[in-house]
């Protein structure tokens, strides 16, 4: 809880305003974000984000055999797919699912990568009193993207984690299923490495997803649960956390970075997916 209480924190809120772009565009503005919080150029920072219909894809799933099969079926169900600029595998996003960046400065102190996930578990269980007490971090086998601080609730996964490290800063990423169903997203993935994978065998392992194994907040609560409300709770709880809150989304100078740091995301994902490997 620590890393969460600071004097001040910026809030910027993009879980509307994103949806109608591409969220290759927030893994810039977080690569942004680690640079200017790191360089302490600018405070730490919470950001929200949601983007429409999209499958983003890890490192290892551009090395598919049958990369293009699978991307093609992701693509007749509706969804587009893109390669992060981090580690991980395939995730969905849509417009039920909530995605958090908390970014924080180790300029001063060395934050090591258990403090970065055990604070956004601890920020999560803010936002969420109703179960805080139910929430577990464990991996969760058969889920999509396992790692060992996936969230669940009853053995069920709605949330993963992820870190992103530049120049001191860290952005530690969220998604959470917060509306609609789970497994659906999970068999849509499921369905992406059958058709990726085609029964040959690869040196990686990729997951063999088990779409009962995960859930949406909503599925698991039986709560009245919207994106739009983990949004003002995130707020709220930020609010609680902190002796200030900016509301504010990039500054001038950070827009010029983000120009940088985007130009690179773009290309690095027309070359992961025209060239797989």
């Amino acid at each position: 809880m620590k890393l969460l209480q600071r004097p001040l924190w910026r809030f910027w809120d993009e879980s509307l305003s994103a949806q109608s772009r591409s969220a290759l565009e927030s893994f810039a503005a977080d690569d942004t974000l680690c640079h200017a919080v790191g360089q302490q150029l600018s405070p730490p920072t919470l950001r929200t984000w949601v983007h429409r219909q999209t499958v983003v894809l890890g490192i290892q799933d551009h090395r598919l055999p049958y990369l293009e099969d699978g991307m093609e079926y992701l693509r007749t169900q509706g969804f587009t797919p893109i390669v992060r600029n981090s580690g991980g595998l395939a995730v969905v996003l849509d417009d039920g699912v909530l995605n958090l960046s908390l970014v924080f400065s180790e300029n001063e102190e060395s934050i090591d990568i258990p403090a970065g996930y055990e604070a956004m578990v601890d920020f999560v269980r803010l936002i969420l009193p109703e179960v805080a007490d139910q929430i577990e971090a464990y991996e969760i086998v058969g889920s999509y993207c396992p790692g060992d601080y996936d969230l669940s609730i009853d053995g069920k996964k709605f949330a993963g984690i992820s870190q992103r490290r530049i120049r001191q800063g860290i952005a530690v990423q969220i998604y959470l299923c917060v509306e609609g169903s789970g497994p659906a997203r999970a068999e849509l993935v499921r369905e992406f490495y059958e058709r990726g994978l085609q029964g040959e065998p690869t040196k990686f392992t990729y997951p063999a997803i088990r779409p009962e194994v995960m859930a949406s907040l909503v599925e698991l609560t039986g709560l009245p649960l919207t994106v739009q409300d983990l949004v003002v709770r995130s707020y709220q709880a930020i609010q609680a956390l902190a002796d200030d809150v900016r509301i504010q989304s990039l500054a001038q100078d950070e827009m010029e970075l983000y120009t940088s740091y985007l130009t690179r995301v773009l290309e690095r994902n027309q070359k992961m997916l025209s060239k797989p490997q």
